[in-house]
């Protein structure tokens, strides 16, 4: 368990960190991303992902609708 919580930790800080890091880069102060709003655009992402392949998937299958 505890290895789990290591990597899980090391993630949640590498998001939190890493935009600080793409600002510093690109050098534009007026734009700002943090964490939560990287975390959220990211689930938000794969959620639609899931939904168009559920969707393609349930209309090429003709059993389910009989």
């Amino acid at each position: 368990m505890s290895r789990i919580t290591l990597v899980g930790a090391v993630f949640l800080a590498l998001i939190a960190i890493l935009p600080n890091f793409v600002l510093l880069a690109t050098r534009i102060p007026n734009i700002y991303f943090g964490g939560t709003a990287l975390l959220i655009v990211v689930g938000v992402a794969l959620d639609t992902m899931k939904q168009v392949e559920s969707h393609l998937l349930m209309r090429s299958y003709q059993g389910f609708i009989k």
